[in-house]
């Protein structure tokens, strides 16, 4: 989070509270970031009284901002675009739920933000503080590749940082599968033995971050039901979560898990992906 030296906020004109730029501030305030402020909507819509407005509060406070209103397409496409050509290495945008009905039909706009920005976003969910709160990092340990390995470094780093940024206490969570007695590996029969290995693999983040144990979660059942649960048991204030590319499909999609836990954490959502998937989105983009 110390890196992030350009941070792009969402503006909605129709959500007045403005959720995403309060994020902003607080992080800002500690990186000394620049803030450039984006309202995604076409020329007809003029909102530059909104953003001038914005743009004067925050210079008045010390932030270096600036502020435009651009169109692309499509909101995700316009936030990226943007995103590229201003060299923002963060976006924060207030998270809009569709409807049952419209997502059987559509992909969710903040679903594509999420499998097609190559920096990490924010989706902000409440406008409760931070302060003194726990920080949840969910970690996938059973797959211990390299990628994955970089991705859960990433995750934990970037929870520890918030959780130092905000006062507040670093959990790891890191779900494991049900015991099966057909399994080929011994480990996987039995679930003490299970717990046992998911507890090793998280050994290094404990010396690293100084977590004890009871602030390490290793559970068993589907991520996507527990990591939402211990979010709301632990009353964390920002969840952090990664995504790496599915192999054999074109391009980098994201996982089922980060998006269905979008629309069911209560907390705000940090979502990461590692340095290959963001190199080759970037790499899409320039085509």
């Amino acid at each position: 989070m110390q890196a992030i030296r350009s941070i792009l906020v969402v503006i909605q004109p129709d959500l007045p509270e403005q959720l995403a730029l309060k994020r902003a501030r607080l992080i800002a305030g500690v990186t000394q970031s620049h803030l450039h402020l984006l309202v995604c909507a076409e020329a007809n819509q003029d909102h530059s009284a909104l953003l001038d407005g914005l743009a004067e509060e925050l210079a008045a406070e010390g932030f270096s901002c600036s502020a435009q209103q651009a169109w692309q397409e499509s909101p995700h496409q316009t936030v990226i675009a943007a995103q590229q050509s201003e060299g923002c290495t963060l976006v924060i945008k207030q998270h809009r739920r569709d409807s049952l009905l419209k997502k059987a039909f559509l992909t969710p706009e903040d679903w594509k933000l999420l499998r097609y920005c190559p920096c990490p976003v924010l989706m902000v969910k409440s406008d409760e503080p931070w302060t003194g709160r726990a920080i949840l990092a969910a970690v996938d340990v059973g797959n211990s590749d390299s990628e994955h390995q970089t991705l859960h470094t990433g995750i934990v780093s970037h929870a520890s940082d918030i959780a130092h940024l905000c006062q507040g206490e670093l959990h790891v969570l890191s779900a494991h599968p049900s015991p099966m007695l057909s399994a080929a590996d011994p480990t996987f029969q039995l679930k003490e033995t299970i717990e046992r290995r998911y507890r090793e693999a998280c050994r290094r983040f404990q010396d690293e971050y100084e977590i004890d144990d009871n602030r390490l979660h290793i559970q068993e059942g589907p991520a996507d039901v527990l990591i939402p649960k211990t979010a709301h048991q632990l009353n964390a204030a920002v969840t952090v979560i990664g995504t790496v590319a599915r192999t054999g499909l074109a391009g980098a999609l994201m996982g089922n898990t980060a998006e269905v836990v979008l629309d069911s954490l209560e907390s705000d959502v940090l979502i990461l992906k590692p340095e290959d998937i963001i190199q080759h989105l970037e790499t899409l983009l320039q085509r």
